[in-house]
């Protein structure tokens, strides 16, 4: 028996061709480019709940992993709203901005008090939480550009604004409970100036 090929193999679900010239769709059909700010700023919380994916792996508090289950949820809701230009849809639950607070004040309790800067790091899942800290700050920058430009929800940069706080306060806080020690800048005390 030989291996039939076929000369036009079916087209694969997994891609569409539709992009190939460089543009994408937003909710409702209207065609932007790629690199069209409402498109930047849900690619970057595409890009963000993929970090907190990869934090997620190398977690080890189960409370921790819900949290940013929990935000991943979150981010989607925020994505389709960013990729409805003509009345975007309130996704987000009302409570969630308070609900970070809630989750910044529990896990910063829990950690010694900061005195310095401490430099990104510390063990794996620290580490990916300090990236996807990072993510989350260009995401709100993306954000306040494009509402500059179209009208954006205040409650999304408040929002993004939050979880960046979180996500610090988390990276602390799984450092601190596997006893990963944390680097501090500058390193050591500066000798006075004479």
């Amino acid at each position: 028996m030989g291996l039939k090929v076929q000369a036009h193999p079916p087209k694969s679900p997994l891609y569409t061709r539709a992009g190939d010239d460089g543009k994408t769709s937003l909710f409702g059909g209207q065609r932007v480019n790629k690199d069209h700010p409402r498109v930047k700023a849900y690619g970057s919380l595409d890009e963000l709940s993929s970090a907190l994916g990869l934090a997620a792996a190398f977690v080890r508090q189960r409370r921790v992993i819900g949290v940013l289950r929990s935000i991943q949820e979150d981010l989607f809701h925020l994505g389709a709203e960013l990729a409805s230009p003509e009345a975007p849809p309130c996704l987000l639950p009302e409570d969630r901005i308070e609900a970070l607070e809630r989750l910044i004040d529990r896990y910063d309790a829990k950690t010694p008090p900061l005195k310095r800067f401490i430099l990104p790091g510390g063990g794996p899942a620290g580490a990916a939480l300090h990236l996807a800290r990072t993510i989350c700050r260009r995401a709100e920058r993306q954000v306040v550009a494009l509402a500059r430009q179209e009208t954006v929800r205040p409650e999304v940069m408040i929002y993004l604004n939050r979880l960046s706080d979180l996500l610090f306060a988390l990276a602390r806080y799984v450092n601190w409970a596997e006893g990963r020690p944390e680097t501090t800048w500058p390193p050591g005390e500066r000798p006075p100036r004479r």
